[in-house]
């Protein structure tokens, strides 16, 4: 009985071979590769089916040489510690690398060189060694110089976070004032009339918009508002800095709820921030959650599920933001037409024991 066609060792078989096998030239192999939206769809069809049955693997390095696309995209990267790292920032990151990837491209981290730690001079050293197509960039400040400085260059960025005025407004963020809105919603339903706020560093843009939020959805449903003034740390921008505001804000919140008028819920800026809450309820004597004081968060990052009881918060729709990122800069490398204004995306709040 005659053996049928074996399929082609992986990676050996030619684009010449796919073009016969598909009834096509060549060219229109390479059109389907590299610009499909040019090749009829039934044409991609077969071709996508012999490259398929054949085991065609193309030359990626070769691709890249003919076209100057890296098919790589900078991240630059926040600074952390690696023994404490974000849980944010390293969820956002698993998201664009997974964004990145399905789109055929890699992600590329850097971060400034110690002891400076210029992020102009870094852009500057991986725009020159040409290893990248475009930037991501995150915890946008007000006037950011790295947005300015990009913006000079023309390089083709993303950030995910708001720009300012007069800036380019290639941005995908979250609407942190709607977000803590709804939290205030969520706790006047549950019959709460005196409510505490705990942020931190009002010169972070998404702290000072959260607060915001906080305070002006109190002020309409006309409830008792109290808004702990936030700590400013100097140094790198990032939540990072709550680590050093923990002493002082369990003593601010341990103050707010001796007092007379003692709050029955007090949210936090980020879960971070709700741990110190826990720890100045219970300092107070007080239970966290029903019948004592109710807490949120914000972040919906993992230790929410693993505190007792486990902890409201704001979940941040990471993977759509990284997925508009990542769609948004590789628009603006290939030069197709782009949105002009950033984007928003909504939270989600995910009740949980300590707030209902």
């Amino acid at each position: 009985m005659p053996e049928g066609p074996q399929r082609p060792r992986r990676g050996a078989t030619t684009i010449e071979e796919v073009a016969r096998a598909a009834g096509v030239s060549r060219q229109t192999v390479s059109n389907a590769l590299n610009a499909p939206q040019r090749v009829r769809p039934e044409t991609l069809d077969r071709v996508t089916t012999a490259i398929r049955e054949l085991g065609y693997q193309p030359d990626q390095s070769a691709r890249s040489l003919r076209s100057g696309a890296r098919r790589t995209l900078g991240y630059l990267a926040p600074v952390d510690d690696p023994l404490d790292p974000n849980p944010l920032m390293a969820g956002f990151l698993e998201a664009l690398v997974d964004a990145a990837g399905a789109e055929g491209q890699r992600v590329l981290l850097f971060r400034p060189a110690p002891p400076a730690g210029d992020p102009v001079a870094a852009i500057d050293e991986l725009v020159a060694a040409r290893q990248v197509d475009g930037l991501v960039l995150a915890d946008v400040l007000a006037q950011d110089p790295r947005i300015a400085h990009v913006a000079r260059l023309g390089v083709p960025f993303v950030s995910f976070g708001r720009t300012g005025p007069g800036e380019p407004q290639h941005w995908v963020d979250i609407a942190n004032d709607a977000a803590t809105a709804e939290v205030v919603r969520h706790l006047a339903a549950l019959g709460h009339r005196r409510i505490g706020y705990l942020g931190v560093d009002e010169q972070l843009p998404w702290m000072a918009a959260r607060r915001a939020g906080f305070l002006a959805e109190a002020r309409r449903l006309g409830l008792s508002a109290v808004a702990l003034p936030g700590a400013a740390f100097p140094g790198a921008a990032g939540e990072r800095r709550e680590a050093a505001a923990a002493p002082s804000a369990v003593a601010a919140v341990r103050a707010l709820l001796s007092g007379p008028d003692r709050p029955t819920a007090v949210a936090a800026g980020s879960d971070l921030l709700a741990l110190d809450v826990y720890e100045a309820v219970r300092a107070e004597g007080l239970a966290v959650g029903p019948g004592g004081v109710a807490v949120t968060g914000f972040h919906d990052t993992p230790l929410c599920r693993h505190l007792h009881p486990a902890l409201t918060s704001v979940r941040l729709p990471l993977r759509a933001i990284a997925t508009a990122l990542v769609g948004r800069l590789l628009g603006r490398v290939r030069g197709e037409a782009v949105p002009a204004a950033g984007l928003e995306l909504p939270t989600e709040l995910v009740v949980r024991g300590s707030s209902a």
